[in-house]
Order: C-alpha cells, then sequence, then structure tokens
C-alpha cells in the first residue's frame, strides 16, 4: 500500500448552505489518505507524523476565518476500497477540532484515490460549487481506479475545481497519471522528497486556489533535451510589479501573469555551472495560455593541462564576454569538464606546482556547441632545479631565491633545511641566491646563474 494525502482546499456550499456570491474565500476541506504504509519511515518518522505535522502547520498558517474540513480515507477497515469519512464539515470545523480529527487517525487500510476523489467531487456537483485540489501522495491508486480519467470527465462537465499533486518520494516511472491528473485539473504536478519540501510545495499550492485567476502561462526548462528543477522569474517590463516567481519542479511551471510584457529571469536548481538565462518580450494574455520552453542545453569543456606531455594540476576558469567567470575547475593531474552555455569563451589557465614566467596562459575565443565537447588543451613546459647548501660533507639549512635573470621577478624560494630543495621551473635564466641560517647563519650568501632546459634537471651544490 502506498502512503497518500489527498488535500482538498474545497468549497462545499451543500454541507453549508452558504453561497460563494460574498467573495470570501472558499472553505478547506483535506482528504486525508489513511492507508497502511503511513506507518512507513522516513528520517526516522512514520510518514504518519510527518503528515500529521505537515497538515497540522499548513492548517494553522491560514487565515482565522478560512473554513475548514477533513475527509479521511482507509482508516477503518482493512482492504476495503469504499473506506471513506467525512469526519469535520467545513461549514462548522474549527483549527482546533481539524487538529484533533486529524491526529486521532490510525492508518490501516487501501488507497482508494478515484473512489474518495468521485465522492467529493460528487459534492461538487450536486453543490455546482468550485474547489480547489491537493493530492500528496507517495504511491499511486491501490484500488483500481483512474484518477486522471475522473478529473477529465468531471471537468468536462463543467465542475469548477483546480487539482495540485504533490508526489511525496516517488519515483518517476510513477508520477505520468499523477501529472495527467493535475494536468487536467488546471494544477501542477509537485515533487517532494522530505518534510521539508513537503511543506514547501504546500504553501505553493495553497497559494494558487480555484479562487485565482486561472494559469495562463506555462514555462518547461530542459537541459540536453531532460527536464529540470528551475526557478522562473517574471518582471513585467511595462508596470513594473513585483516579480511573480514559479518552480517547475523538473516538470512544467503553471501560473498566472496579468496581461503584459515580461522579462523571464530562469535559474537552474540542479547541480550544474549553468547560469541564469533571461528570455525578453514574453507577451502574456487573459484568456489563452502561452507556453515557453527554456533550453538550458549546453556544451562542455573538454580539459586537458599537461606538462612536458604528461597530466598537470591546474586551476581553469571559463570566463563568458561580459567578463564573468562562469565555471571552474581543478584538474587534479586528470581531464576534466566544464558546463556551459553555448557562446564565445576565454579560457584561463594558472598551472600549480611549478615556478616562472610562464605558468599562466589565456585561450580566447573558444566557442562552445549545444550538446558538444570542445576540447581545451595547454602544455606547459619545466625544467628541475636540485639545489643543495653544504658545510663539509654535510648539507645546511639554507633560504634559497630564484629570481628571473631578465626581468628580475622573483619566481621561486624556499628553505632547503638539511637535505637540499628541488625547484619545478620554466625553461630559462635564473639568478640564485643561497643563504645558510641557523648553526652557519654567519656565513656570506652566494649567488649563481642557471640555465634551466625544457625536461633536464640540474643539481647545484654550494659550498661554505
Amino acid at each position: 500500500m502506498k502512503f497518500l494525502i489527498l488535500v482538498f482546499l474545497a468549497v462545499f456550499p451543500c454541507l453549508s448552505g452558504h453561497s460563494q456570491e460574498s467573495g470570501t474565500q472558499a472553505p478547506i476541506i483535506f482528504i486525508y489518505d489513511a492507508s497502511g504504509s503511513m506507518w512507513g519511515q522516513l528520517a526516522g518518522k512514520t510518514k504518519m507524523e510527518i503528515a500529521s505535522e505537515v497538515l497540522t502547520n499548513a492548517v494553522n498558517d491560514l487565515p482565522e476565518n478560512q473554513q475548514i474540513g477533513l475527509v479521511a480515507y482507509g482508516h477503518r477497515n482493512k482492504g476495503d476500497c469504499r473506506d471513506v469519512e467525512f469526519l469535520v464539515d467545513a461549514s462548522e470545523g474549527t483549527k482546533p477540532e481539524f487538529i484533533a480529527a486529524l491526529h486521532s487517525i490510525k492508518p490501516l487500510g487501501m488507497t482508494p484515490l478515484a473512489y474518495a476523489a468521485s465522492l467529493v467531487i460528487d459534492r461538487l456537483r450536486k453543490a455546482k460549487t468550485k474547489a480547489t485540489v491537493i493530492l500528496v501522495t507517495d504511491g499511486i491508486e491501490s484500488c483500481d481506479g483512474d484518477i486522471c480519467s475522473l478529473v477529465t470527465e468531471a471537468k468536462s462537465e463543467g465542475i469548477d475545481f483546480r487539482l495540485h499533486i504533490i508526489g511525496f518520494g516517488l519515483v518517476e516511472e510513477d508520477t505520468e497519471p499523477l501529472k495527467c491528473a493535475a494536468k487536467a485539473g488546471e494544477g501542477r504536478y509537485f515533487p517532494a522528497s522530505d518534510a521539508a519540501d513537503l511543506g514547501a510545495v504546500l504553501n505553493v499550492a495553497t497559494a494558487s486556489t480555484v479562487d485565482q485567476p486561472k494559469n495562463n502561462v506555462s514555462v518547461s526548462t530542459l537541459k540536453n533535451g531532460k527536464p529540470i528543477d528551475a526557478l522562473v522569474e517574471a518582471y513585467d517590463i511595462v508596470a513594473k510589479r513585483d516579480p511573480i516567481r514559479a518552480r517547475t519542479y523538473g516538470d512544467m511551471a503553471y501560473f498566472y501573469l496579468p496581461p503584459s510584457t515580461y522579462n523571464f529571469e530562469v535559474r537552474p536548481l540542479e547541480g550544474s555551472d549553468m547560469k541564469t538565462l533571461t528570455v525578453s518580450g514574453i507577451k502574456s494574455r487573459e484568456d489563452s495560455l502561452v507556453h515557453e520552453e527554456i533550453s538550458f542545453d549546453g556544451g562542455k569543456f573538454g580539459v586537458s593541462i599537461t606538462n612536458n606531455g604528461t597530466y598537470w594540476d591546474a586551476m581553469v576558469k571559463a570566463i563568458d564576454q561580459t567578463g564573468q567567470v562562469v565555471a571552474s575547475v581543478r584538474t587534479y593531474e586528470s581531464t576534466k569538464e566544464m558546463e556551459v552555455n553555448p557562446g564565445l569563451y576565454k579560457i584561463t589557465v594558472q598551472a600549480l606546482a611549478m615556478n616562472g614566467l610562464d605558468t599562466y596562459a589565456e585561450l580566447e575565443n573558444i566557442a562552445i556547441d549545444a550538446g558538444s565537447t570542445t576540447p581545451v588543451s595547454y602544455d606547459f613546459q619545466t625544467g628541475t632545479a636540485f639545489i643543495d647548501a653544504r658545510v663539509g660533507d654535510k648539507s645546511i639549512d639554507s633560504i634559497v631565491t630564484i629570481t628571473e635573470a631578465s626581468s628580475g621577478k622573483n619566481v621561486a624560494g624556499g628553505r632547503t633545511y638539511d637535505r637540499g630543495r628541488e625547484f619545478l621551473l620554466n625553461p630559462g635564466t635564473y639568478r640564485v641566491k643561497v643563504a645558510p641560517i641557523g648553526a652557519y647563519k654567519d656565513r656570506q650568501p652566494q649567488t649563481l646563474t642557471l640555465e634551466v632546459k625544457q625536461s633536464e634537471k640540474l643539481v647545484e651544490t654550494l659550498t661554505f
């Protein structure tokens, strides 16, 4: 059995005799799944505990004058696909009454998703009123019902409701019937992996009720042909109102934008070096759905940094045409990839653990195409110089300072201790100063000139 909470934010005048002509917010009816899988655990808590806590918080956050009701199913008879009960009447229910009833439910039975929904929709049909529906589930129908067909048929009759569905820890292959039902119900499908996600998406869903204008914009976000989770911020460039936000949750974001012209800023929320995209000049209309498919189809840099032909450790950055660093990677003596938006980039490479005037390189105007990998390689060149300071036949501690001969630039330095020291240097001419320290600090420093050649090793011993 699957864990399922059906949350119906609904208007039920048939329960109270009240109409919606007054313009007040619709009563809220929660239909709660008490199937046996509610005893399963997530992060040390039963699903029943998580659901009770999250729904309690959601109800407490509602306005004080909000009418609420509660329906449960699967809580009385094990194996009964008709076990549905209206527990709290929306016309009289209070927050304390709702919470008490919610916490008294003990999971037991089946998950008659479509049947429970059909009873609530039937009341809407008879009352000729509207509702908002929020379904939270960690599984699928267990009683052979078809929630998508049910919602589609109810909508074709003209029943006015909005359906949101939250998949709580669902695997992707189980979500298609739920996505179908949410779309048919003019709502959204949200994935949630834990209690925090569940609470967050409930807040989003309860803000998008049937009392709100119908959705007139849909946005899908893709990367290399696959849906990704992204945050969409719509900026009205005419009326200059506050941005309106929506999240795709790896599927489709539906929301309402007052008729105007907007710029969208779209930021991917999944792990990637992809940066925010701006899509300009999107026009929303009152009574027609505008769809935008926003592609983050990126390309990749395949980075190979070598030293004398051998893979080398380096810091590599990709800089876009505005001068912004959009991706970076450390190679750690292997090939690496950086993913970026299509375009032209400057690549900077800073070699690590080598010294000289040629440890940094810039590669200009490297083009990236969507869905492709562009190789980027650079080979640094070095030789080695081993410096040892000795008194008699014993190595002594000293300070070594190395400058590039023509520029006088200090490029390396360090202590020899009592064992000498090796320096990795770009090919070139260097002046080396060696100054004894410690017990031999009174000895005068010595200098020498070195000619470093690629892949060759020099050994220099200075005797004090």
